[in-house]
């Protein structure tokens, strides 16, 4: 199979070692941002979600307003809004964007997070939330006639859409969470599962899981595995750069606290800190420095080396069947547009050619 690469934007400049600069909603950034990913060639960008900070619906209707071609992924927590109601704002923003929208559905990691948004259910409860919510949408967005519906969590009655979404038979979705409970409803709904940047033995381990959850509903799921990629002419200059950024974000956690609060209920978060236990390098590149200093609370391992050498590490990952990478840097936007010159085409080449080799052996 050939190759995704996503990359992520956020509304303004800021990130483990960058303060935030400028206004909170950058408009003028947010295009430039989404505009340097389409130039670079990646094929989907991603928008996050935080509960004290701009709603990404819109970040994600200006970005597609301001690029052509480029496919969205916009990450949403179930249990803020109604299902019918997300499956109308979901299928409108498809029409919004022609068509180049995915869902990334995170049922909420953090029980701090999850109450600033007043939501008081526990971790599996979430992701019962959740199952039943993508149940919802997914009839909402196929239903060519009015339902009724009563669960556990929701309830309606005549529940239409008479927008649907451009992409059929629905937008795709994206899911993450590493937990059992997580597990069974990405086996069940999951068109595409992420997970952070695990060793290898870590992610093998996750994929066979998911597959077989999936299996047991009569479904396959891809895989999509983020990192966050150190580069350099030289494989010295990358674990060099690499100290440098550690360095960077350790003076920035003492003078400002912590950049992300630790999810010690997070299952990703407790597995990315067993592979911190593992030592600082895991697999010859993947690099867990920064995932050590933020406690795995986000996708913070790196891959490290020169463009060959991380293309390489990639494609480890992609014989464990990882189809799609979300790749993003510590100097985001600068980084973008470097993976795009000196990581992406060069990582799509050596897919070619491990394909081509494939069909002729």
């Amino acid at each position: 199979m050939s190759v995704q690469f996503i990359g992520m934007i956020g509304h303004r400049l800021s990130s483990e070692t960058i303060a935030p600069s400028g206004p909170l909603l950058d408009k003028s950034y947010i295009s430039a941002f989404a505009q340097a990913h389409e130039e670079a060639g990646f094929d989907r960008i991603l928008v996050g979600y935080w509960s004290d900070q701009p709603d990404g619906f819109l970040v994600t209707a200006l970005a597609g307003q301001s690029t052509r071609t480029i496919n969205f992924l916009l990450a949403h927590r179930p249990g803020f809004i109604a299902p019918t109601l997300a499956a109308r704002k979901l299928a409108t923003l498809d029409h919004l964007l022609n068509g180049r929208l995915a869902l990334h559905v995170i049922s909420g990691g953090s029980d701090i997070e999850q109450r600033k948004d007043g939501d008081y259910l526990d971790h599996d409860q979430r992701y019962a939330r959740t199952d039943e919510f993508l149940e919802v949408v997914r009839r909402v967005w196929t239903s060519d006639i009015p339902f009724d519906h009563a669960g556990e969590h929701y309830r309606a009655n005549g529940a239409f859409s008479a927008i649907k979404p451009l992409q059929k038979p629905h937008i795709p979705v994206y899911f993450g969470g590493s937990s059992a409970a997580a597990l069974k409803v990405a086996g069940k709904h999951a068109d595409v599962f992420a997970l952070w940047g695990e060793s290898l033995e870590q992610t093998r381990e996750t994929i066979a899981a998911v597959r077989a959850e999936a299996a047991r509903h009569g479904r396959t799921v891809e895989f999509s595995v983020s990192f966050r990629p150190i580069i350099a002419p030289t494989e010295a200059q990358a674990w060099e750069k690499a100290e440098t950024i550690r360095e960077t974000a350790r003076q920035r956690l003492a003078t400002s606290g912590a950049v992300h609060p630790i999810k010690p209920d997070s299952v990703g978060a407790q597995r990315l800190r067993e592979t911190v236990a593992q030592g600082d390098r895991v697999d010859t590149r993947l690099w867990t420095g920064i995932a050590a200093l933020v406690g795995g609370g986000h996708n913070s391992t790196a891959l490290v080396g020169t463009p060959e050498q991380v293309a390489d590490a990639l494609l480890e990952y992609y014989d464990l069947g990882v189809t799609s990478f979300l790749i993003r840097g510590f100097d985001p936007l600068n980084d973008a547009v470097e993976y795009g010159r000196e990581l992406i085409p060069l990582t799509r080449a050596k897919v070619a050619a491990r394909q081509q080799q494939a069909l002729t052996a």
